[in-house]
């Protein structure tokens, strides 16, 4: 069964494939390996597969901030200017 027949039996609303170009092409804009790409053809599948790798990369990078961030608290007085700074940065 095509993925058009499926979408379209599936009784939610169905995306015209123009919206799907649509779409795919706004994701590759904010993925920054492929908004640099000099090729503009490029698979949807892809594009879904580097916006997928990207995401877990930015999960990664915040939880390696959080664990940074942590250690960092752990070593300074939570009375100290310095404590006071990283928390007024958190809050904002």
């Amino acid at each position: 069964m095509s993925s058009r027949r499926s979408r379209q039996s599936s009784g939610s609303p169905s995306i015209k494939d123009d919206q799907i170009i649509e779409l795919v092409s706004k994701l590759r804009q904010l993925v920054p390996e492929m908004r640099d790409r000099r090729s503009d053809k490029v698979s949807a599948s892809k594009v879904l597969q580097e916006t997928c790798s990207y995401i877990r990369n930015l999960h990664r990078e915040v939880d390696d901030l959080s664990e940074r961030l942590s250690q960092l608290l752990a070593t300074i007085d939570a009375d100290s200017a310095e404590a006071a700074i990283i928390r007024s940065l958190i809050m904002q």
